[in-house]
């Protein structure tokens, strides 16, 4: 008998095995029998796969069911052709058209780098987007083009302040990537809560418990059930809300979006689209420093990690970022494993059908 996260005995899951390949070919399928166009489909289908390939499995494949039930569900645009704004020599904005801010980002990634490179520092907008995805697939290009990056979004309120008992701000993820020498980066991308709800779900399809210290029930208690979570919470009390309130403000009000509880839920309210904003800001070492010196350093302070002596059941100290690279090569090398239900429903010609009556944030 398997043991999950709390040392109990649980079912064992069935998994599937994919090549990357094989992975991102049944996720274009996926989104393109459901109606998503070629442009979005191949932008959802490459992050999904990364996502997979860097050992998340809980912004991998499993991600197609909710961007397929957001298309049934009229929250998510199949075709909109996102539209690029000049805004000013270093702010560029993308109008996502109520899509997914994948397809966006991508259109908007080559004029928005040439604006870094120009001006040393440069800001993208993207309005009027569905974000659902890994930021830390965004941000990696830039990285690998000598930048840093940093990159938050809001998303709808599932999360309950320190000391409150109703979800008032959404997980509200930040990520950042710095580049070192060679192809060496270091990156990290997190939600405010101490975990995403990403994680929630792939608890569920997984049948596994969940640490007493991630969600809330319905009464507020903290629960290990991923099927009774009622509400998230955020990391380090009040820290954790704070960066949320900032990832809200610089994302969403800056951007004159909707914020905290007035994010359209993704399931709540069918009536209204989701207008979530994103906001991207990156800068250009070479004018801040010497870039040669930079990578430098960078690479300096992960071997430097890297050397920390580990605490009593630790193997090693790793940089942000590290596993995920170690789980690239492996997939890259071996495939990745999916659980096996989610692997016959992708296969299937089966489009997903659920009503939405209720109004359950929640929703699995």
């Amino acid at each position: 008998m398997k043991k999950n996260e709390l040392g109990e005995d649980i079912e064992m899951t069935s998994m599937h095995v994919l090549s990357l390949e094989q992975a991102y070919q049944l996720a274009l399928r996926t989104l393109r029998s459901n109606g998503f166009n070629p442009a979005h489909a191949e932008a959802v289908a490459q992050n999904v796969t990364q996502g997979e390939r860097d050992g998340c499995a809980s912004h991998g494949l499993y991600r197609l069911l909710g961007c397929v039930r957001s298309l049934r569900a009229g929250k998510v645009s199949a075709d909109a052709m996102p539209r690029l704004f000049d805004q000013a020599p270093a702010i560029l904005r993308a109008d996502a058209g109520g899509a997914f801010s994948l397809l966006a980002y991508r259109t908007a990634l080559p004029v928005f780098i040439e604006k870094v490179r120009a001006n040393g520092i440069a800001a993208l907008a993207i309005n009027r987007c569905v974000h659902f995805s890994a930021l830390w697939a965004d941000i990696e290009p830039l990285t690998e083009q000598g930048l840093v990056a940093l990159a938050c979004t809001p998303s709808h309120a599932w999360v309950t302040p320190a000391g409150g008992s109703r979800p008032l701000f959404g997980t509200n993820p930040i990520a950042f990537s710095a580049p070192g020498e060679g192809d060496e980066l270091i990156t990290f991308d997190m939600a405010t809560t101490v975990q995403a709800w990403g994680k929630v779900l792939d608890a569920r399809s997984r049948n596994a418990a969940i640490p007493d210290t991630w969600a809330v029930d319905a009464e507020g208690k903290h629960t290990t059930d991923p099927f009774a979570v009622s509400g998230l919470l955020p990391i380090a009390g009040p820290k954790g809300y704070g960066l949320m309130m900032m990832v809200d403000v610089l994302s969403g009000i800056l951007l004159g979006l909707p914020f905290g509880k007035h994010v359209s839920s993704m399931y709540h309210d069918l009536s209204a689209g989701r207008e979530l904003g994103q906001l991207h800001i990156v800068l250009n070492p070479d004018y801040f420093t010497n870039e040669s010196a930079f990578r430098k350093n960078i690479s300096q302070v992960m071997k430097e990690l890297n050397a920390v002596k580990p605490a009593p059941g630790v193997s090693k100290v790793l940089y942000p970022g590290q596993n995920s690279h170690a789980r690239e090569m492996e997939s890259e090398k071996n495939g990745i494993e999916i659980v096996d239900d989610i692997y016959q429903y992708l296969i299937s010609n089966a489009i997903y059908q659920r009503s939405y009556d209720h109004k359950d944030p929640f929703a699995s």
